[in-house]
């Protein structure tokens, strides 16, 4: 059993209970400093229906964010040492496939919010 596993757990859960409370509270503040404040007014939506949609699907992502963090502050108690290796690889492998997919979700709306001004 690694002592460094709780610990590593406890960092990530508290990054993603933060992110998440974040994205469900602050979301135009987030839009603003990633994108600038154009594209973050772009972002959020043109009508009040658009507004509420868009509000309301960061605010559930950063719910899930949150849910998230706390099953993995839950499961760095655990002192199975076979579960904390199966745990760690799965853990790496998602963290890399939500690299790849973030880095190119974020080029795409990136070359659509500067379509979207040139209009």
């Amino acid at each position: 059993m690694s002592s460094a596993f709780p610990v590593i757990c406890i960092l990530h859960s508290l990054i993603a209970m933060t992110s998440g409370a974040l994205m469900m509270f602050r979301m135009k503040e987030i839009y603003t400093f990633t994108h600038g404040n154009e594209t973050a007014t772009i972002l959020m939506g043109s009508t009040p229906q658009d507004q509420l949609l868009i509000r309301t699907s960061d605010s559930f992502s950063g719910l899930l964010l949150f849910a998230i963090g706390w099953l993995i502050f839950m499961v760095s108690f655990i002192k199975d040492g076979e579960f904390q290796y199966f745990f760690a690889k799965g853990c790496t492998l998602l963290h890399v496939f939500m690299a790849i997919w973030r880095v190119n979700f974020e080029r795409r709306v990136e070359v659509l919010a500067w379509d979207w001004l040139r209009a």
